[in-house]
């Protein structure tokens, strides 16, 4: 588990448009990561 202050693991996600983004490319740059429930599933 993560705690406040400790850096996220490298990881590579698709892009809205399907590009792949590694997080080890924007160290240094402030980074935002917002996850969201798919629409229709409950929680």
């Amino acid at each position: 588990m993560l705690k406040v202050g400790d850096l996220a693991p490298d990881f590579t996600l698709s892009s809205h448009d399907g590009a792949p983004i590694e997080l080890a490319k924007l160290r240094g740059r402030r980074v935002l990561l917002w996850f969201y429930p798919e629409a229709d599933t409950p929680g």
